[in-house]
């Protein structure tokens, strides 16, 4: 990075805590579309947000404890244990209390914001301080070991959606064809939201828990706009994320603003210009050709065999 600096002559990536600050950001925006993309097309985008504010309640959980019991527990691994276990109660509640998705996301959302403000107001404060962090996210606070998880985390969720990638496709567009092919739904389904789990609690840091669920979502939502098949949907919206994660990060040390609302404003932009292009695409006159000439496209839906649209 010190090389990349005096290349670029930027001096603020000389610094370590910028250093550590984009590569933490770089990873986030390479794993949140990858996941996000998934959830989007399973009408499942809100999952993030509620895992987001239950991560929240882990992570009052393990400070409470550390404060309560002297134990040197780590917010973030409660954070994930009680993210995981969400996302987990979310697919029964779907799946065996007859309730609509919203409902139970918002029931579980509402329900883990809850527990940590109680967690909180049990200490009188005494956690507020260190709870900060989480809800706003922190360039500072980004440490050495968060950037190595968050590239273990990169790796880990890469390689296992490279790997069922096919299966996820299948049922995350038709999960009863899924299910007469035997494929095993469930556990795929289980394995999307764990592997959401696992991208909200590693991105809480910088993004903060209000704003870390846009990243699974916005970028995926500009892609949308312009991609004409599911790779290439995820392809774009991991290079939105990655522009909206390093301009805001360098927005957020330029003007001294919060990293993970400047991440979040800019991959908003990114998507305002993507719909603008796509409505000013129907206007022109050869684009209306062609799409005259291929009667049957629509951006309805994807197939879940080849990726293209219908």
């Amino acid at each position: 990075m010190d090389v990349v600096a005096d290349l670029l002559g930027t001096p603020m990536l000389e610094y370590p805590y910028m250093q550590r600050a984009y590569l933490a950001a770089v990873c986030i925006a390479l794993t949140g579309p990858v996941v996000g993309t998934f959830l989007v097309h399973r009408e499942m985008a809100m999952i993030s947000d509620t895992l987001a504010h239950t991560a929240f309640a882990g992570v009052a959980v393990g400070l409470f404890l550390n404060s309560a019991l002297s134990l040197t527990l780590s917010p973030l691994f409660t954070a994930f244990v009680v993210a995981v276990v969400t996302a987990l109660l979310v697919e029964l509640l779907v799946e065996h209390a007859g309730a609509y998705n919203d409902t139970s996301l918002a029931i579980v959302l509402t329900g883990g914001f809850a527990v940590g403000s109680i967690l909180i107001t049990a200490t009188d404060g005494g956690i507020a301080v260190g709870i900060d962090a989480y809800l706003f996210g922190s360039l500072a606070t980004v440490s050495t070991e968060n950037v190595g998880i968050l590239m273990l985390m990169s790796i880990l969720v890469g390689s296992l959606v490279t790997y069922a990638y096919r299966p996820l496709l299948y049922v995350t567009f038709d999960a009863s064809a899924a299910r007469a092919a035997r494929l095993n739904v469930r556990l795929y389904k289980r394995l999307m939201v764990v592997l959401t789990a696992l991208v909200v609690v590693s991105a809480m840091q910088i993004m903060g828990v209000i704003l870390v669920a846009a990243m699974l979502v916005v970028p995926v939502a500009a892609a949308a706009q312009v991609a004409q098949s599911f790779k290439q949907s995820i392809l774009l919206a991991i290079l939105a994320a990655e522009f909206a994660a390093i301009a805001g990060v360098t927005l957020s040390y330029t003007y001294g603003i919060a990293a993970g609302g400047s991440i979040v404003v800019v991959a908003i932009a990114v998507y305002v210009v993507a719909l603008g292009f796509q409505k000013l695409s129907h206007r022109l006159p050869n684009v209306g050709q062609l799409r005259s000439q291929q009667p049957d496209q629509t951006r309805d839906g994807l197939e879940a065999d080849g990726g293209e649209r219908k």
